[in-house]
Order: structure tokens, then sequence, then C-alpha cells
């Protein structure tokens, strides 16, 4: 009798883990370490999810490779992380905190700029190419696939040619500038809307917004 009610306990502890992972996210934003990098367009993972965490009073703590702190919306658990691991690192980082929180592939979410897309412009996909990314190019050698959601964020193409690094290096605009707070604003629903809604939902809501 006495195992039979274990027995019971433990699928019942197990069906509660279970969906409680199922309601934890892991949100990455890629970036750079250190003040000069700070304002670059290379930056936005980062400037997305500080942008979220002052608007909802969240701390970073910095952790084990990156910053860390937790959001909770309806229900759900977002991990936010900046990898302190720099760009090209960025799967090491990734691939720690999925294992060490047991989340799985399909709550993670790498916010990334994107040099193909008009500025501001979303785009979510589940999977693609790193596109010549080293950050995401990193990830996928992590992982072990390229199928993973990522929500890139345009930063356009202005630059002349031989300039791209200098270009995504650099800092946004004067234009860029006032346009960004509605870009991070829709950046942060899009998230929420991530873990809320799904996948599929959320890029039928923001992709091309």
């Amino acid at each position: 009798m006495l195992s039979f009610f274990g027995r019971i306990l433990s699928k019942k502890k197990k069906d509660q883990e279970s969906d409680n992972s199922m309601k934890k996210f892991l949100v990455v934003g890629l970036g750079n370490i250190g003040p000069k990098y700070h304002n670059t367009r290379h930056n936005i993972g980062f400037k997305i999810l500080d942008y979220l965490a002052e608007k909802e009073t969240l701390t970073f703590e910095t952790v084990k490779l990156g910053d860390r702190t937790e959001y909770k919306y309806k229900g759900r658990t977002f991990i936010l992380l900046k990898p302190s691991t720099f760009m090209n690192l960025s799967g090491k980082a990734v691939n720690y905190w999925l294992t060490k929180e047991k989340i799985s592939l399909e709550n993670l979410l790498i916010i990334t700029d994107d040099l193909n897309l008009p500025f501001g412009t979303i785009r979510l996909k589940t999977k693609g190419s790193d596109g010549g990314h080293n950050g995401l190019k990193d990830i996928q050698q992590q992982l072990n696939t390229n199928k993973y959601n990522r929500f890139r964020f345009g930063i356009s193409d202005e630059f002349s040619k031989g300039n791209q690094i200098n270009y995504v290096l650099g800092e946004w605009s004067e234009d860029e500038k006032k346009q960004m707070p509605e870009r991070l604003d829709k950046a942060v629903e899009l998230i929420k809307s991530f873990g809320t809604a799904g996948i599929s939902n959320t890029m039928n809501s923001f992709n091309g917004k």
C-alpha cells in the first residue's frame, strides 16, 4: 500500500515539475560587455532586456557566464540573461543556463541584431542559418542545432563598403534614438507574447511590425 501511494506521489511530483518547466523560459539578449559597447547596434539584445528590467523594476545579478534576472508574468517565469562571454562565445552561456534551469529548447528565445532588416523591424523565426552572425554561429555549434527561436531586430545596412564592423559596433543615429522607445515597447510585448501566446501566434502578431 505504501509503495502504491509512493508511486502516486512520485508521479504527481514529476507531472508538476514537467508543468512548471513548460512555464519557464530563457530569454537571452546578445551583446558585448563593457561601457564602450553599451549603446552600439550590436548590443540591441542587451538593450531590450535592460529596457524590460527597467520597466518592471528588475535587478540583474552577475552570475556564471552572464547577468541574470527573473521576470514573473501571468504564471510564467522568464529568465533574462545577458551573457558575459562576449558575442562570439554566446553559445556557452546559452547552453549552460538551459541545462541548469532545465528549460526545453522550445522555450528558448535569442534576441539579436540583423543587418538585413530595416531599422526597428521585428522578425521572429523558429530556425534558420546564422546569417554570418558570430553569436548565432556559436549558439548553433553549442546546441548542435539551428532549430531554436530567434528574435531578430533590424539595424539596417546603411554603411559604405568595407565599413560593416564600424557600423555594427557604432552607436545609434539621432533619428534611430527618437524611434527607439516605441520599438523597445514592441519588443517587450513580443517577449511576453512568446511566453503566454506561443511562438506561432507571436510570429503572426509581430513579424514585420
